[in-house]
C-alpha cells in the first residue's frame, strides 16, 4: 500500500522479542507523524498483520524462530512489495547478514538497541530511517535498464595521480554504489565514498565491494593514502575528510558532532575534498533523504570540480540528489546506470 501524505507512517515491528518491540513502540511514540499500528514475533504473525494492518513501513529483525528475517523478506518483495528496515545486531555476521538483507530488497539497515549503541541515540535515527523508507522506491534500482547505459572505459595518457572521485549516499545507497563501482575500470583516480551506515556494517560493505571491483575497496582508517586504485569506504560513527601533504593525499577519520544527524557525513567529505583537491576533483551525489552533501557539494562545484547527481527516476529516494541540484551544486544530471561512464568522462577533462 502506498504512503498516503499527510497522513502518520503507519509502521509494523517485526522481532522475536518483547523488550526491542516494547524499546521500539516507546521510542517511535513522541513522532507526530509516525504510528505504530502493531508488532509480530515472527514472519507467520507478521504475514497476517500486513494483510490486515496495511502498514507503510517494516521494521525487520534477521534472525527469528521459524523462519529467518532474510527468508521472510524474499519472499515479501516477490509476493509484496513494500520499504522494509532491517534491524541487525552490531557484529560482523550482522553486518553482512545486513547486506545480505539489502540485496534482496531491504531499503535501510540500522543497529539494535544495546550494548554501545543506547536506545537514546537509535531513537532519532530509526525515526529519520523510517521518513525515507515510507517515500522508497525498493525496487527502483533494478528497474532501470542497463542496455543503453556507455561503458565506462581506462582513461589513458593523463595523470591519475592528483584526480579524487568522491562520492555520497545514503538510502538505497549501498546497491546504488555498488552500481556505480563495479562499472569503473582498474585504472581509476582515488575513490572516498560515505554511504551512511553503522559501524561494522561499512566493514561488510568494502568488503563486499573489493571483491566486486577490479580496484581496491577498503574501510578507510586514519591516515589511509589515496591513491589511483583505491577507494575508501568511511567507518560506520566516523566522519571521513581528505586531507593533502605535498603531492599525498591521505583520510583523516575522526569522530565529532553529526551532521545533518549523520556521522559519517556526506557534507564534511565534500567540504574537505573541495579544500584538498578543487578542480581535480569529481563530486557524485546518490540517492538518499534529507540535505546531506548538498552544502558540500556546492562547495566543490565553487572550487570548479565537475559535480554529478543521480537522477529521480533511478533514485530510490530522490532526497539528497535534489537538495544538491537545487542549492546549484549539480552540473549534470544522470541516470544510475550512466553515473560510472560520466565520471570517467569527467576525469578525462581534469
Amino acid at each position: 500500500m502506498a504512503f498516503r501524505s499527510g497522513q502518520p507512517i503507519r509502521v509494523l515491528i517485526v522481532d522475536d522479542s518483547a523488550v526491542v518491540r516494547q524499546v521500539l513502540s516507546k521510542s517511535l511514540a513522541s513522532q507526530a507523524d509516525i504510528e505504530v499500528v502493531g508488532t509480530a514475533t515472527d514472519p507467520y504473525v507478521a504475514r497476517d498483520k500486513i494483510v490486515q494492518l496495511e502498514p507503510d513501513v517494516i521494521t525487520l529483525d534477521i534472525e527469528m524462530p521459524r523462519m529467518d528475517g532474510i527468508t521472510f523478506l524474499k519472499k515479501l518483495m516477490q509476493h509484496h512489495p513494500m520499504p522494509v528496515i532491517i534491524l541487525s545486531s552490531l557484529t560482523q555476521k550482522g553486518g553482512r547478514m545486513a547486506l545480505e538483507a539489502i540485496e534482496a530488497g531491504a531499503v535501510e539497515v540500522l543497529c539494535k538497541p544495546g550494548g554501545s549503541f543506547t536506545v537514546g541515540e537509535m531513537a532519532e535515527q530509526l525515526a529519520e530511517k523510517i521518513r525515507a523508507a515510507a517515500r522508497a522506491r525498493p525496487t527502483a534500482i533494478t528497474s532501470v535498464p542497463r542496455a543503453s547505459s556507455p561503458v565506462a572505459t581506462a582513461v589513458t595518457n593523463i595523470d591519475l595521480t592528483q584526480k579524487i572521485v568522491a562520492i555520497g549516499a545514503s538510502t538505497g545507497g549501498t546497491e546504488a554504489i555498488k552500481e556505480v563501482l563495479t562499472h569503473l575500470p582498474a585504472t581509476v583516480p582515488g575513490i572516498v565514498v560515505v554511504q551512511h551506515m553503522p559501524p561494522r556494517f561499512t566493514t561488510a560493505f568494502a568488503g563486499r565491494l573489493d571483491g566486486l571491483c577490479p580496484f581496491e575497496v577498503r574501510e578507510a582508517e586514519d591516515n589511509d593514502s589515496v591513491y589511483p586504485g583505491r577507494c575508501l569506504i568511511a567507518p560506520g560513527n566516523f566522519h571521513m575528510m581528505l586531507r593533502r601533504s605535498g603531492a599525498r593525499y591521505y583520510a583523516e577519520v575522526k569522530t565529532g558532532p553529526m551532521v545533518h544527524h549523520q556521522r559519517p557525513s556526506v557534507d564534511v567529505l565534500f567540504r574537505s575534498v573541495a579544500k584538498a583537491a578543487g578542480k581535480n576533483a569529481v563530486g557524485v551525489i546518490l540517492t538518499g533523504m534529507g540535505a546531506d552533501g548538498a552544502e558540500g557539494l556546492v562547495l566543490m562545484r565553487q572550487a570548479g570540480s565537475p559535480t554529478i547527481g543521480q537522477d529521480e527516476a533511478s533514485c530510490v529516494v530522490y532526497g539528497m540528489p535534489k537538495a544538491a541540484y537545487e542549492a546549484g551544486g549539480v552540473a549534470k544530471v544522470v541516470t544510475l546506470t550512466d553515473v560510472a561512464a560520466e565520471i570517467m568522462r569527467q576525469v578525462a577533462t581534469l
